[in-house]
Parts: structure tokens; sequence; C-alpha cells
């Protein structure tokens, strides 16, 4: 049995979804953000289902962003699972909180972004007021059977997060597939740090497309998502996100055949309007294409005395 519940958030991105998973266990996939809203919501809908919040036995999580990782503090009794990278947040460790400002302030000198918005490494770091303050107490990978639940496997969906994870039953060929797949909205590939600081910077967008194709292959018949509706036309959705993405990517080519560009200077000229507002977004976007024409030979890139990169066509 999986039963839908609706929740409210206090981002644009509007209602998130969570879901009561009844198997051999009583388990909740994604818990809301933490807000009292949020919490009246999350008891009604486990209310409505016939259940407490005392007989939710496990709490599994997509991944670590605000609006899903929430009220695991709600479950004292219950178990926490998710993939590792969610501790980082969950503990609000102050190694990893240091590394993750000194990631970003990096990354925005590499982009050739003027140093009056550097402000924004501070705008990067997710509002953790909102997550839950509890570490997990078991970590999910790949291949792993779902605690409580045969038949559901985990597969790691990396790209709109460092942490993303969805579950998968090949017998019913049902998905539950948090933010990587959305029936409306295309999910935004982010640049987060990675897990260990001596690792580069993931490749978000070149992560999401190869987890996007994986889902491709399998014979996927109905995505539960994170926001938003089931989606169930999913190999013709995903073959028509990958060539939207190819054609985002195919303007900025055309913007680096001209002159040679910092991600920075793409930015302003993709996203006029909105790049002062939604700095980090947008400034994610850019990276993901220019990292897929670089991995496509469409591209290279060069840095100057001062450590900007620039990039023309190849």
């Amino acid at each position: 049995m999986i039963h839908k519940l609706i929740l409210p958030t206090p981002f644009a991105v509007g209602d998130v979804n969570a879901y009561l998973l009844k198997g051999d266990s009583l388990s909740l996939i994604d818990a809301g953000p933490k807000t009292p809203e949020a919490y009246e919501a999350l008891e009604r809908g486990i209310k409505e289902a016939g259940y407490s919040f005392n007989d939710i036995e496990q709490v599994f999580l997509t991944h670590h962003h605000p609006d899903h990782a929430g009220w695991i503090d709600a479950f004292p009794q219950a178990k926490v699972y998710g993939h590792v990278y969610n501790d980082l947040w969950l503990t609000r460790d102050p190694a990893f909180f240091a590394y993750h400002d000194e990631f970003y302030l990096k990354r925005l000198k590499e982009e050739g972004v003027p140093e009056k918005y550097h402000s924004w490494v501070e705008k990067m770091k997710r509002p953790v007021s909102f997550l839950g303050n509890r570490p997990l107490d078991e970590t999910l990978a790949e291949g792993d059977v779902l605690p409580g639940h045969p038949g559901w496997t985990v597969l790691e969906t990396l790209g709109h997060a460092q942490s993303h994870i969805s579950f998968w039953h090949p017998e019913s060929k049902v998905m539950i597939g948090g933010d990587h797949i959305l029936e409306k909205i295309s999910s935004n590939p982010l640049i987060e740090p990675p897990l260990n600081s001596s690792d580069g910077r993931p490749k978000s967008m070149l992560q999401y497309n190869a987890s996007l194709k994986r889902v491709l292959s399998m014979p996927v018949e109905k995505i539960y998502s994170g926001h938003g509706n089931e989606v169930f036309n999913v190999h013709e959705l995903i073959e028509h996100r990958l060539e939207r993405q190819h054609e985002r990517a195919m303007k900025v080519h055309s913007m680096i055949s001209q002159q040679s560009l910092t991600i920075y200077e793409i930015t302003q000229k993709l996203f006029p309007t909105v790049y002062e507002k939604e700095l980090g977004l947008t400034l994610s976007e850019t990276i993901g294409q220019v990292d897929y024409l670089l991995s496509e030979g469409l591209a290279f890139e060069s840095s100057d005395e001062y450590g900007v990169f620039s990039y023309a066509r190849a």
C-alpha cells in the first residue's frame, strides 16, 4: 500500500509529497519541512490513513533538502534511513559547514562572479531551521533492499542532490522517485559540495542525465514523485527532458561561439531578468550546460592569472 500525503512548504516549489508505505513495516517516505503547517498536514494525513505518529516504524529520506527532511523528529520510535550525505546536514556538522562555505566561495571566484555577490555564499546554505535535527540510524546505498519492504530496492539517482536515492519495485513497475523526475517541471541539477572534500566538484548535470538514462532503460510505468502528480509517461517524458537540455546547452554553445565567456557572463545572458535574484540556481544551470558541452567535446576551458575560468567553442 502506498498512501500519498500532501504537505505545504514555505518554498517557491509549493506543496511537497510524502508517502506512507505499508509492508512488513509501516514506513514514511520523506517528511516535509519542519513547519507547524507541515506538521498538521502530516498528522492529518497519517490519521486519514488510519494510523498515528506512534505507528510509524521507519522514515526513509529520498534526499536532504529541507522540504523533504524536516519532521523526522516527530517519530522518536522510528528509525531514520537515507543516503550517508544526509547526515552532514541533519547533524549540522561544523566542519562540513565551514568546508561548504569555502567550496562555494571558490566556485564563485572561478565563475567570475563579482565580489559584491560573494555574500551569496551564505544563501547557498540550505535553511537548516526547516531540517530535522537527528542523525540517520542507518544508511541506504545502491542495491539495498528497503528494510521491512521485500521487493523494494534502493537506486542511487544523483544529480538534483548529492544524497538523492529512489525506491524501485520491479514487480509492480512502480518507483518512488523523490525529486528525480517530476511531472510538470524539470529538476534543477544543483551544484553541491562532494561528500569527500578531496573529490572535485560534482558534475551535477552529467550525474542527472546518467540517472535519467538509467530510468529510461528500466520498465518503469509509474513514479510517485516528490511534488505534484504521479508520472505515467515516464520514458516519453525523460526523452523530452534530455532533448530540451541538449537544446539549452546548444544555446550556450552559440553564445561562446562569438567570444570566450565566464560562467557569470553566460548566466547574465541566459537569465538577464532573474540572475541577481536567483544567483545560486541560475549559476547551477549554467555550469550544468557548460559541463555538458565540455563532456561532448563542444567547448574548451581556460583560466586567467586570477583563476577565473572562461569557455569557448571547441
